[in-house]
């Protein structure tokens, strides 16, 4: 129990039964089982992929509608805030974590595996003789041209355009805390078209990329390295946009206020952990 200055919080709230846990388990089940069975060219793997999508879709939808209607409820009191925080704050933390691996995985190829691969050494004749060790051209004997991404241009303008959209998010903060609810709600309706036109930006480089500039997942280390920083952060974007998108929903029917809105915190924070990767992977895969 939270004691501070003699004044003790009401009581820790305690949902009823949930349904959901199980529900959740059900369309995970489905899309592994999904997933194996379209691998192995079974038909049936595509019907259970699409079972399974569409029981998490019912489940987040379901689980998280309970979870607003509890909050507006005034259910959860101060210690449930705390709660709340500690695990938003360990699940980016796990993000942190999910992108330094793959940081990683870029330094390593970069700075040790491609050079050693190219040596004139042992490794180079024992595991891809050929192989030339220029960076972002680390190629082998198979392995077709291909054209590298430019700093300037589509990467220059998205930069540009999530400093934009955590700037509007922050305006659309202080609108919620300062009681101006105009402010508020401008501020997040332009984050989530911002976000919005990162992707759209990010889907004409991807086809641009891939059909004009022969630059696929069989590109070498760069072009793997470079789909797979950029896809999961893309990826992310969606989410983040997901989930400014119901806080404008939410804004709109009069939820929130300056004193309880951890809400929308939760989808800043994890916003602003967007921006930052991004101007990581903007000065390490576009620039150096």
């Amino acid at each position: 129990m939270n004691v501070e200055n003699g004044i003790h919080d009401a009581h820790y709230f305690v949902p009823h039964p949930s349904r959901w846990p199980i529900v959740g388990s059900i369309g995970l089940f489905s899309l592994a089982m999904g997933a194996a069975f379209s691998m192995n060219g079974f038909v049936a793997g595509q019907w259970g992929l699409l079972f399974g999508a569409l029981v998490i879709i019912w489940m987040l939808f379901g689980w998280f509608g309970d979870v607003v209607r509890e909050s507006v409820a005034g259910s959860y009191g101060q210690q449930v805030d705390h709660s709340f925080r500690w695990g938003m704050s360990w699940f980016i933390f796990s993000e942190v974590m999910f992108f330094a691996a793959f940081f990683g995985a870029l330094f390593y190829t970069r700075v040790l595996s491609v050079p050693e691969i190219g040596g004139t050494g042992f490794t180079n004749r024992l595991l891809w003789e050929g192989f030339s060790a220029h960076w972002p051209f680390a190629t082998g004997p198979e392995t077709t041209a291909y054209h590298t991404m430019e700093a300037d241009g589509i990467p220059a303008i998205n930069t540009m355009i999530l400093l934009t959209s955590g700037a509007t998010l922050t305006l659309a903060h202080w609108g919620l805390v300062a009681g101006n609810r105009t402010k508020l709600t401008l501020g997040l309706l332009a984050t989530v078209l911002l976000g919005t036109l990162f992707l759209c930006f990010q889907a004409y480089e991807y086809h641009h990329a891939w059909t004009e500039m022969a630059l696929t997942l069989n590109s070498g280390a760069y072009g793997a390295t470079f789909y797979m920083l950029t896809g999961f952060h893309g990826m992310h974007v969606l989410v983040g946009t997901i989930m400014l998108t119901v806080m404008l929903v939410r804004v709109l029917r009069g939820h929130f206020s300056a004193e309880h809105h951890f809400g929308f915190e939760a989808a800043a924070w994890y916003w602003h952990f967007v921006d930052v990767v991004w101007l990581l992977l903007f000065v390490f895969v576009y620039v150096l």
